[in-house]
């Protein structure tokens, strides 16, 4: 396929990338037709996939405009992907309008497109880095120059620990950036869980396509609850991402997954 001009020189253009998959899913622009290939793949057998993005979407921006009304004027979002649809500065801001906000991805692609988005903004800033090398994301001078470490943070990882398998150490990952940051700092978090129901055959096809190019590690409930291990996770704990402080508790259960914030004592 012919290379778009805003595609870095580096972009794989034929390998499907977690980011723009999960933009096309939620209805952006930003994706190539390898991603959306994929993306249609999974959706003709589980057509829930993407209405759980929207709910893990509406989980992010819920949970941004809780922190903001508890505080919070700064916002570090680790594997942030394309910030279009529901983007955290836009859901800081509708409650802060001061809000400062730090995108990380590794994606080249999801950076370009978010420089771009974000080109004309003071607040926000975007730096490309791999979220599980902490202490380089800690050292960026970018983020020091947009963040106040002195001042509380909330750390962001939605959709994202899923990606990251256990070879990498993530609970050890959250305690390097959670110990970063000053008491009254929070972390917010989602991440798939193993479905307790049967799949069918075409389930698991779908499934095992995706999962080959973007490797997923499930975790149980337990495991998850882990990750906030020293952090006062605030109501309604942890919880399926369409229910955590939604307006209808009844929605959810769409595809496996769980959603919590917790603060820093």
């Amino acid at each position: 396929m012919d290379r778009p001009a805003w595609a870095p020189p580096e972009v794989d253009l034929d390998r499907p990338s977690p980011a723009r998959i999960y933009d096309y899913m939620l209805g952006g622009l930003h994706n190539f037709a390898v991603d959306r290939q994929m993306a249609e793949q999974v959706i003709a057998v589980a057509p829930e996939v993407r209405l759980a993005a929207h709910a893990n979407r509406g989980f992010l921006r819920r949970a941004v405009e809780y922190l903001a009304g508890a505080g919070i004027r700064q916002f570090l979002d680790l594997g942030s992907g394309i910030p279009t649809v529901g983007n955290v500065h836009e859901a800081a801001r509708s409650v802060a309008p001061d809000a400062r906000v730090v995108y990380v991805d590794v994606d080249p692609v999801a950076v370009a497109h978010s420089r771009a988005i974000v080109a004309e903004d003071d607040q926000v800033t975007v730096v490309q880095a791999d979220v599980r090398d902490v202490e380089s994301v800690l050292a960026m001078p970018e983020l020091h120059d947009a963040l106040d470490l002195k001042e509380p943070v909330a750390v962001l990882l939605v959709a994202v620990l899923h990606f990251i398998p256990d070879s990498d150490a993530p609970a050890t990952m959250i305690t390097k950036l959670m110990d970063a940051v000053v008491p009254g700092s929070y972390l917010a978090l989602s991440q798939v869980t193993t479905p307790p129901q049967t799949l069918t055959p075409e389930q698991q096809a779908a499934a095992e396509r995706y999962t080959k190019a973007n490797p997923v590690a499930m975790r149980t409930h337990d495991e998850i609850a882990g990750f906030f291990a020293g952090l006062e996770l605030v109501d309604p704990g942890l919880v399926d991402p369409a229910r955590w402080r939604a307006d209808d508790d009844k929605v959810g259960g769409m595809v496996s997954s769980f959603a919590g914030v917790a603060r820093k004592p």
